[in-house]
């Protein structure tokens, strides 16, 4: 496939004016600090500038088709997981999920799966993303108000997957911890911070229920994922994304066991256990290398009991149950 050419300084041009309206709109913006240094409240998410900058940059230049998938999440909901699952389901007609030179064995699913928005997407032209081929599969953080406004309009599919939040936070707050030497939050100042809707893309109630009412009213666009009901039965669940993504399963490969195969590929042991996921460091957000075996810490459901006391656990709940009220979703 012939690669689409863009100008470099038109590209280099339009991230400048991105990046000059961010610093404009931060010195407007409430700021805090806590989760990082600082964030600031944008359209009602918190969000740190260089997010900001490259989420202005992707709703400008970005052009959506209409049938590019994304994957949403909120962060460490299952992303990882997410990401390896899709690519292997969506090119399995390409790279033979039981073989032994898939890509998934050599390359981290971050580098398979692209993100939209990246602290340094001034420095990486949006316009790369113009030269993948169709289907193009994309992964997000940014909250549903914030994609591209075509993404809607050609009806792009997404699949958005959530996690229950205590477990969010815990893994947050470990992997928070990782991104810089020279930063580190306290346990109890980061669950605080969270109950108040502050952190990365927060309130996470309100990005839950961004995508959660788009599937409500477009289930045929907008497929919702639980990630503890994904753990609970992944070969169910794996159908279920297969048929979504327009690959399902043909009665040979349920017969061959490749739905099962899938699973076993994609599994936390298996990934985590792989030399290009537990060995070496990479720059896959922007000026801060982190060790690839960072994405890999713990994959258990309930792992917050290790770390909230009963009292802190009821009082996420609690807030928890107030924000989704009468939205339908629960955990």
């Amino acid at each position: 496939m012939a690669q689409p050419e863009f100008d470099d300084a038109k590209h280099s041009s339009g991230a400048l004016v991105a990046s000059e309206e961010g610093e404009s709109l931060t010195s407007k913006l409430p700021r805090r600090e806590g989760w990082w240094r600082p964030l600031f409240l944008f359209q009602g998410s918190w969000i740190t500038p260089q997010v900001l900058n490259s989420a202005m940059l992707v709703q400008a230049q970005f052009k959506p088709r209409a049938d590019d998938i994304i994957l949403a999440t909120y962060p460490k909901s299952g992303t990882t997981w997410l990401k390896a699952l899709s690519f292997v389901l969506a090119n399995r007609s390409r790279h033979t999920v039981t073989g032994d030179k898939h890509p998934l064995l050599f390359q981290h699913p971050h580098d398979l799966v692209p993100t939209l928005e990246v602290p340094d997407r001034a420095l990486r032209p949006v316009a790369e993303l113009e030269a993948r081929p169709s289907p193009r599969l994309l992964c997000t953080h940014l909250p549903h108000a914030f994609l591209p406004s075509g993404t809607s309009s050609l009806r792009c599919r997404i699949v958005y997957l959530c996690r229950e939040p205590k477990d969010v936070l815990v893994s947050l707050w470990h992997y928070v911890n990782k991104m810089r030497p020279d930063f580190f939050i306290e346990f109890d100042r980061a669950f605080e911070l969270f109950v108040q809707g502050i952190s990365f893309y927060g309130p996470i109630w309100d990005h839950y229920l961004g995508y959660w009412k788009q599937s409500v009213t477009d289930p045929d666009r907008v497929l919702f994922l639980k990630y503890h009901e994904m753990m609970a039965d992944p070969t169910k669940h794996v159908k279920m994304l297969a048929e979504f993504l327009g690959v399902p399963f043909t009665r040979e490969e349920e017969s061959a066991n490749v739905p099962e195969e899938v699973v076993k590929l994609c599994s936390f042991d298996h990934l985590k256990g792989l030399p290009v996921n537990s060995v070496g460091r990479s720059d896959r957000i922007g000026g801060l290398p982190m060790d690839n075996s960072s994405y890999f810490r713990s994959a258990k459901v309930g792992d917050w009991r290790n770390h909230l006391t009963e009292e802190m656990a009821n009082k996420l709940d609690c807030v928890i149950e107030e924000k989704l009220k009468g939205s339908g979703l629960i955990f």
